[in-house]
């Protein structure tokens, strides 16, 4: 019985602890990354395979095609708060950053058009 009640509650503990991103990088300071043209760039840079990947880069790469295929239903509030941060300002003043990633991580158009009403409301903000 003992046996038992640890195999649920190592089980549950798996499920759970698969169900959001880490959060580990949430305390990240977004703002600070999009006006730093350096660090903006070198995020890019990571996501395109053109550099090594600092960590927090790293599992912001590994995470990404999932949080698109799923509409970031893993993501924890923070990390939702800040997707939305960075598309309003890819979109708005590095669009060309927004195309290259887009014709990477979205070559069908396919998040583009499920996420057209967000990219739409960015642009207007």
């Amino acid at each position: 019985m003992k046996l038992t009640a640890l195999l649920v509650l190592c089980i549950a503990a798996v499920v759970w602890s698969k169900s959001t991103y880490t959060d580990k990088y949430d305390n990240i300071n977004v703002d600070e990354v999009l006006e730093s043209e350096r660090l903006l760039k070198g995020y890019v840079e990571c996501l395109m395979d053109r550099s090594r990947c600092p960590p927090d880069a790293k599992t912001l790469k590994e995470t990404l095609p999932d949080a698109l295929e799923n509409e970031c239903n893993k993501c924890t509030a923070k990390q939702k708060t800040n997707a939305d941060k960075v598309i309003k300002h890819l979109v708005n003043k590095r669009p060309e950053l927004w195309k290259e990633l887009a014709t990477k991580y979205d070559p069908d158009n396919i998040y583009q058009e499920r996420y057209k009403d967000k990219i739409d409301a960015a642009k207007k903000s």
